[in-house]
């Protein structure tokens, strides 16, 4: 039987995975020369793709 998905997303784990990874993108934005706190809320809305976008990125 098939749970929905959102049941999946609710796990405390989720959370915490995503909130590290933001944190994360922060680090490596601000050894780019690029706002910690900007790239702090994109990854929070775009996770892995923000994190694509950072190390892909030219420094600034």
């Amino acid at each position: 039987m098939l749970r929905p998905l959102t049941v999946e997303l609710m796990q405390p784990g989720y959370y915490l995975g995503w909130g590290t990874l933001a944190l994360i993108n922060a680090g490596l934005a601000q050894g780019k020369n690029r706002s910690g706190l900007l790239w702090f809320f994109i990854s929070l809305f775009f996770g892995p793709f923000a994190t694509f976008l950072i190390v892909v990125l030219p420094k600034a």
